[in-house]
Formats: C-alpha cells, sequence, structure tokens
C-alpha cells in the first residue's frame, strides 16, 4: 500500500488548498454548526470524530457509497472509489479502495473519509496525521451490523433521522417477504462467486441472508475443511452436494448465464437445473450490505417460492 512520507502529505494539502484540483468543486451543502455535532462513532478503525457537518465526503466503500446517497447525503459527496457504480450520479474517480493513494484522495480536500477495512491501517494513520477524519468499516457479518454501519453514516454525516428512517424501511420489506414465504420442505443451496466454483458460506453476509430464509448451504462443509468463509468447490463435491437452488452472481464479471452453467458437465444430474432453479441475480445487490439488501431478498424468496410451488 503506497503512503506518501508525512511532509509529502502536507505539502500536497497545501497545494490542493491553494491551486486548482480534481475537488475544486464544492458541493452546495455548506457547513454547519448544529447541536448534533461533534459527533463520535465507532469503526474498525477506533472513533472518528467529526465537529461539524462534513461536506467534501470521499468514499472508498461501495457499500458506503450506495448508503450515503440513499441517506440524502450525496450532495456532500465530492469522489467515490472506482468500485463505486451505483448510483449512477456517483462521483465515480481512479481512487481506489483496495491499494488507496493518500495524495490522490487529499487533493479532494475532504473532510471527512468513508473506507473499508478491519482495523488502523496506512491509510487510516497516514489520514489521522492529516487530521482529516477517516471512519473504517469492515464487512457487515449480519443484518444487524449492516443495520449499525447505516445509523453510524447517518449519525457522523448529519443525516440520522433519514438513516434511521431507511433502517426501518429495509427491515418493514424484508420482514413482508418473509411473510410471504411458503412452508415446504428444507432447500439446500448453492451460490456461485465465479465459474472457478468460489462459493459463499453461512459464515459470510451472503450466508446470513441464506440463513435467515430458511435455507442449508452447501458451502458449510468445504467451509470448514478449507479454512475459509469463501471456499472453493470441486466439480464433484458440488455434484454430490446436489443443491435444490443454483444462485449465480457472476453475470456481469463472467458472462455466466442460467443457460450456460446448465450446459456444464455432469450439470444436467443437478435437481436444480431439472427443476429449473437456476437464477442470476446482481452480483453486487448479493455482495453489497447496504440499502439494496431487500433486492437480494426479494430475488431469493422468489426462487424459494418457485422452487417450493414445484415440489
Amino acid at each position: 500500500m503506497f503512503v506518501p512520507k508525512a511532509a509529502a502529505l502536507v505539502a500536497a494539502l497545501t497545494l490542493t488548498a491553494c491551486g486548482s484540483s480534481a475537488g475544486d468543486e464544492t458541493p452546495q451543502t455548506q457547513a454547519t454548526t448544529t447541536d448534533a455535532f461533534p459527533v463520535t462513532v465507532e469503526g474498525t478503525n477506533g472513533e472518528t470524530t467529526v465537529d461539524r457537518e462534513p461536506v467534501r465526503i470521499v468514499s472508498l466503500s461501495p457499500t458506503a457509497t450506495e448508503t450515503l446517497f440513499a441517506i440524502g447525503a450525496g450532495d456532500q459527496v465530492v469522489a467515490v472509489d472506482d468500485q463505486s457504480d451505483y448510483p449512477a450520479d456517483a462521483p465515480t474517480t481512479a481512487l481506489s479502495g483496495f491499494e488507496p493513494n493518500v495524495e490522490a484522495i487529499v487533493e479532494y480536500r475532504p473532510d471527512l473519509v468513508i473506507a473499508e477495512g478491519e482495523g488502523p491501517s496506512d491509510l487510516t494513520q497516514a489520514l489521522d496525521q492529516l487530521d482529516i477524519p477517516v471512519l473504517a468499516e469492515s464487512a457487515a457479518d449480519d443484518l444487524d451490523e449492516a443495520y449499525e454501519q447505516i445509523e453510524e453514516l447517518g449519525a457522523i454525516t448529519g443525516h440520522a433521522d433519514e438513516a434511521g428512517e431507511l433502517v426501518d424501511d429495509m427491515r418493514d420489506r424484508i420482514d413482508e417477504l418473509m411473510a410471504d414465504l411458503p412452508d415446504g420442505s428444507d432447500i439446500t443451496v448453492f451460490h456461485e462467486l465465479g465459474p472457478d466454483l468460489y462459493t459463499a458460506s453461512s459464515d459470510t453476509f451472503i450466508g446470513q441472508v441464506y440463513e435467515q430464509v430458511g435455507l442449508t448451504n452447501i458451502a458449510d462443509e468445504a467451509a470448514e475443511q478449507a479454512g475459509s468463509p469463501y471456499p472453493q468447490v470441486s466439480p464433484e463435491y458440488l455434484l454430490a452436494a446436489d443443491p435444490d437452488l443454483v444462485i449465480l452472481a457472476d453475470g456481469q464479471c463472467c458472462g455466466v448465464t442460467p443457460e450456460q452453467a446448465a450446459s456444464r458437465p455432469g450439470w444436467d444430474a443437478l435437481s436444480a437445473v431439472r427443476n429449473g432453479a437456476v437464477i442470476s441475480v446482481d452480483e453486487d445487490v448479493a455482495s453489497r450490505w447496504g440499502p439494496r439488501v431487500p433486492e437480494f431478498f426479494e430475488a431469493v424468496t422468489d426462487a424459494v417460492r418457485a422452487v417450493r410451488e414445484s415440489s
């Protein structure tokens, strides 16, 4: 990870404050001091405090980007990373969330940076040295943690009420989808992350969605053997497990369609193929733990309903 020395960072900050840069355009939202600020929230990098409502936010997390726009903080966002492709009007840049370049981030003169991470890092430490607040959040383990992160983003951006309303709407929508599910026999599921048969176990956010819907994830045994929540299974393992439902999350990245998957060697013997229960889902919707989670639930519950009604 590239992190310039502190002197170079201070110089870059001074230059961008005095001259033109990619981040010169200031959002119409003006900094305000309200009863809600200062605000302190707890991220994976520790406590982050902002003294006033931020108006130059840089998001290096696609999930955070979606959330910021969903809670009404979009006008405060001046730059997002190269993977933040939703919503369409998000100010996507060449910034990388995987290999963040601090100098490039500083050019946008942020008063808040949102990043993904498991804890303090070179990025968070460098921004701390420049007195730029940075909030790092790890991938949510489950829905409760996803809701908590949305509420934290609401608090730190001055949109606590909107964040609370979003969480309530998400809960209500998911509850409605679950209430409409017909009773039936147990259903096993295989979630395909790529045509090389990497998958997601119940120890992932994706797997937690399946668990909440009441599905049995065939990846769990493989995950235990591999020591990874995202194991790669063999074709033989998959055929032996014979899932009732196959969900493909590799259509956008790899062009996989249900028809192509069904034509793979041996797949004609799978229960999911025989019963037409191989479906594609938007891989971004499935992998992000933000405001579009109910869309993933809807795709899964629709598939479960179809399987149960056909049995």
